[in-house]
């Protein structure tokens, strides 16, 4: 009897720990898949057009669309719609999650010659750039970005891009962009895929480029062991042009 209720505290001492050990494990995933509200999807065009090779965006073959009117050359500015933001994975407390931030604060424009993008850039403020954490808010504002002291992002494309035939109104269309990417106070050439669509009186252009962090001399946006980060992003945008 003298040793029942020294091993009936050892059997709750246990428990606890059980008990500790799950929630550290379930808590973030609860946290993550429950009440952190779905990630956002990747910026895409917001089309249901033809692509170039007279399919749709999601592959299914589409009637043909009508035959492009008017010039596009010109100044095109960015215009409201347009979306530029950071997409980064990231394990907190040992689940995977992405963490996801935005602006609509966009500004910048695109100067056709003929059938060729001759020269275009867009920055934005990189303060107004959230998520929907502002503990990560803080932390980009900070010490991953420092904002204070690097206020702005900008691209500039470098090289021109030939448009060829013009695409048809409402088809999906890819070309590869070669420009400047100046973050964090530093600037580097990068080059990747963009898709773009022109919709009458407007053009819409969407794409994503790699940052490695190391690269425009960015910390790691992992935190004292709390959330762990890869050592690259995405800068994804979603650009809509006007005349």
């Amino acid at each position: 009897m003298s040793f029942a209720r020294p091993r009936r505290w050892l059997r709750w001492l246990i428990g606890a720990i059980v008990v500790i050990a799950a929630l550290a494990v379930a808590g973030p995933f609860v946290y993550i898949h429950f009440f952190n509200g779905s990630t956002p999807a990747a910026l895409t065009l917001p089309t249901s057009g033809a692509t170039s090779s007279g399919a749709s965006s999601s592959g299914t073959p589409q009637a043909s669309t009508a035959a492009p009117s008017g010039s596009v050359a010109g100044t095109w500015t960015v215009r409201s719609g347009s979306i530029v933001g950071y997409r980064v994975n990231e394990v907190l407390l040992g689940q995977n999650a992405t963490a996801v931030g935005r602006t609509t604060s966009v500004s910048g424009h695109m100067i056709i010659v003929g059938t060729t993008v001759t020269a275009a850039t867009f920055s934005v403020p990189m303060a107004t750039v959230h998520s929907d954490k502002s503990q990560r808010d803080a932390q980009f504002d900070g010490r991953i970005m420092d904002v204070a002291a690097y206020p702005t992002g900008t691209f500039t494309l470098t090289s021109p891009i030939t448009l060829a035939k013009l695409p048809a109104q409402g088809a999906v269309t890819g070309y590869t962009a070669h420009g400047t990417l100046t973050l964090h106070g530093t600037s580097r050439p990068v080059t990747f895929t963009l898709t773009a669509e022109r919709k009458g009186a407007q053009i819409d252009v969407a794409g994503h480029i790699r940052v490695l962090f190391a690269d425009w001399n960015i910390q790691n946006p992992s935190f004292a062991g709390f959330v762990t980060t890869q050592d690259y992003g995405q800068l994804e945008f979603l650009l809509v042009f006007g005349k």
